[in-house]
């Protein structure tokens, strides 16, 4: 029993290591391959339980060269960002509160105008009101003129005043800045575990197909007679274990492209380079 085992188990580790070399060099050649077709593409719509969630990304062709240049896309993601935005409006603001600074001097100068009309006479009465006399002019013509008001605390506190407003508005400009580079910096940190969530996710495919292989030469050995159930159970067992890795990387590439899409505010798919 258990020479027969061990014998089986070393068929098939040889077998398992010839479809593993076959099918490292079928994937690199596949991999130089301009058009490999549905078979290179791996769709992940299931694993994420969304709907209409079904993205189609060429495994065996790095995710850099199927995106745009990473400058390109920073752009994308700076014009997109909710923060950005709302850091643009807060500079907006505060650039125009230092323009009212600046003039708000002008509210202490106001000017007047107005029209009357009349006989041009002048009248007066020895009659008395309660012991005053009667006078009474009307003339024609416009009246015009300014009047300007000048607090102390225009001389002396205006200019503190502008300066504040400008220290404001430099502050928030620099605090855009700031947010721009904290995004550039989660950019890359998402892009690059996207990359090597990739190279995991093509390394462990392989292994699971590898797997599959040794698990159907084992099914075949058993329909023989070749070979025991015990022995079929263990590469059950190694399939099993190949297939739970391969879904785990699938879903944590999955996981970072959906985080790479958040940060640019863009689906994957326009994110792609034009072929």
């Amino acid at each position: 029993m258990n020479s027969s085992f061990n014998k089986f188990q070393s068929i098939v580790f040889c077998r398992f290591n010839c479809l593993l070399l076959a099918g490292f060099l079928s994937f690199t050649v596949c991999q130089g391959q301009q058009n490999r077709g549905a078979r290179g593409l791996v769709s992940f719509g299931a694993a994420s339980g969304l709907a209409e969630d079904t993205l189609y990304l060429d495994i065996n062709q790095d995710i850099a060269v199927q995106l745009l240049p990473f400058d390109e896309i920073v752009k994308v993601a700076v014009a997109h960002s909710p923060f950005i935005k709302y850091q643009n409006e807060v500079v907006n603001g505060l650039d125009a509160a230092h323009s009212v600074a600046k003039v708000q001097i002008l509210q202490n100068l106001s000017g007047f105008a107005n029209y009357s009309t009349g006989d041009q006479s002048i009248i007066g009465t020895s009659n008395r009101i309660q012991g005053q006399d009667v006078l009474g002019q009307v003339a024609n013509g416009y009246r015009v003129g300014v009047d300007l008001r000048l607090p102390i605390y225009e001389l002396f506190g205006r200019k503190h005043q502008i300066r504040i407003a400008q220290s404001n508005y430099k502050a928030a400009v620099l605090q855009k800045e700031t947010i721009e580079l904290q995004l550039r910096r989660d950019l890359i940190a998402v892009y690059q575990d996207m990359i090597t969530a990739q190279q995991l996710l093509k390394i462990r495919l392989m292994d699971e197909q590898a797997s599959l292989t040794a698990l159907r030469v084992a099914e075949a050995e058993l329909q023989k007679g070749t070979v025991t159930a015990d022995a079929v159970s263990v590469i059950t067992s190694r399939y099993v274990q190949a297939k739970t890795s391969s879904e785990q990387s699938k879903g944590d590439f999955l996981k970072n492209v959906h985080y790479f899409e958040a940060l640019t505010g863009s689906p994957i798919q326009r994110l792609k380079r034009n072929n």
